[in-house]
């Protein structure tokens, strides 16, 4: 801590990600929702091509894309030094001068090398604490994949899926394209398994949109997940904890558009949020405990939005309507009116403290890694036999 007693927490917002304008969406709320009187901020932006930036107002020259104020800084995978570096020219070549030590780190990267476990590791290997999800959580909360197998063997049901690599799609989309229509009728959706906030997302009607969707997915991620159309409601709940948490009421998504693409999350501004969401108490009750279960699953840890589909009920057919849990967003968007800090103030914990609460996390997750032993030690030495 400084000298003042705050807390220094280093925000890292941007990213070498399709979400990259996303983050920096986020990040502006989360900047304006820090208490300087709690915490000295720390601004580390990150440029599409995957360049530390420090400086003044960060976050404004990324948004501006004029970044020629700022300076080039990195991060050590060195526990000795929990600081941030910048790099400066010098006669002798660059060198590393010491810019600021680092309490907590609060990444607020969506996407690729941000909430994939990527950044996680360098900071597990910095040993600094952090907010969210570990390597672990992060790695499978990412791949949609690889996430739906896990909830697969935990008995929690998810719609039909495959997935395939981008060079199978390259080597024969035909093939792909006749696994596809076998999976189920249309419409079929095609998504990179390796992404969020709906980018590369294609909702597919015919053979051609198939095509163009796995194309369309591919250039976003080398692994593409196809997945059988629901015609269901998009029911949302966020949780909050580490070894023991909590999940909030749920919100309800009524999308403007077809269904709930990049657009009508950040552009448009006509899809509507229904917090709570229209639902039972038995619906409620199992949609926050497949979301406790489903954190636990992929050894969460701080925060994760959990996202469901509720097949839209059909009289004729007399059948209940089906839950399936969709995936988990181990860095959900953070801004004013994204669901998850909305679904917290909703159950009465307001953004500010909510994101102190996501600092204590932090630091308390760290306190219990380094409870964790790193040499190994023979029985003689506890005094054994």
């Amino acid at each position: 801590m400084t000298l003042t007693g705050k807390l220094r927490v280093g925000v890292i917002f941007g990213g070498r990600s399709g979400e990259h304008e996303v983050s920096l969406m986020s990040a502006r709320s989360v900047l304006l929702s820090l208490d300087p009187d709690k915490y000295e901020i720390l601004q580390i932006g990150i440029t599409h091509e995957g360049v530390w930036l420090v400086g003044q107002n960060v976050l404004g020259a990324l948004m501006q894309g004029s970044i020629s104020g700022l300076a080039p800084a990195t991060l050590l995978p060195d526990p000795a030094r929990h600081a941030l570096y910048q790099i400066q020219d010098s006669d002798r070549g660059e060198i590393l001068d010491l810019l600021s030590n680092l309490d907590v780190v609060f990444p607020v990267l969506h996407g690729t090398f941000g909430e994939d476990g990527t950044l996680q590791g360098l900071l597990e290997l910095a040993d600094l604490a952090y907010v969210g999800a570990g390597v672990l959580g992060s790695a499978l909360g990412m791949d949609k994949g690889v996430f739906k197998d896990v909830m697969q063997a935990q008995g929690i049901p998810v719609v039909e899926y495959f997935v395939v690599s981008r060079r199978e799609i390259e080597a024969d989309a035909q093939q792909i394209i006749a696994r596809a229509i076998s999976l189920a009728p249309f419409p079929l959706f095609v998504k990179p398994a390796n992404l969020g906030s709906s980018v590369g997302i294609t909702k597919c009607q015919s053979q051609a949109d198939l095509l163009e969707g796995l194309l369309e997915a591919a250039r976003y991620d080398r692994r593409v997940l196809v997945e059988r159309g629901v015609d269901a409601r998009e029911i949302e709940v966020s949780v909050l904890g580490n070894d023991d948490p909590q999940a909030s009421i749920p919100g309800e998504i009524l999308p403007s558009r077809e269904f709930y693409s990049y657009e009508a999350k950040y552009i448009d501004d006509r899809s509507t949020l229904l917090i709570p969401a229209p639902l039972s108490p038995e619906m409620t009750r199992q949609i926050q405990e497949w979301a406790v279960r489903a954190y636990r699953a992929i050894d969460c840890a701080g925060m994760a939005r959990v996202d469901f589909l509720l097949e839209k009920e059909k009289p004729a057919e007399q059948q209940p309507a089906r839950l399936y849990l969709g995936e988990v967003n181990t860095i959900p968007g953070f801004t004013q009116i994204s669901m998850y800090p909305k679904l917290w103030e909703a159950s009465g914990l307001p953004y500010p403290a909510l994101i102190d609460r996501l600092i204590e996390l932090a630091l308390e997750r760290k306190a219990d890694r380094d409870r964790t032993e790193r040499r190994y030690r023979k029985e003689d030495e506890y005094g054994g036999s």
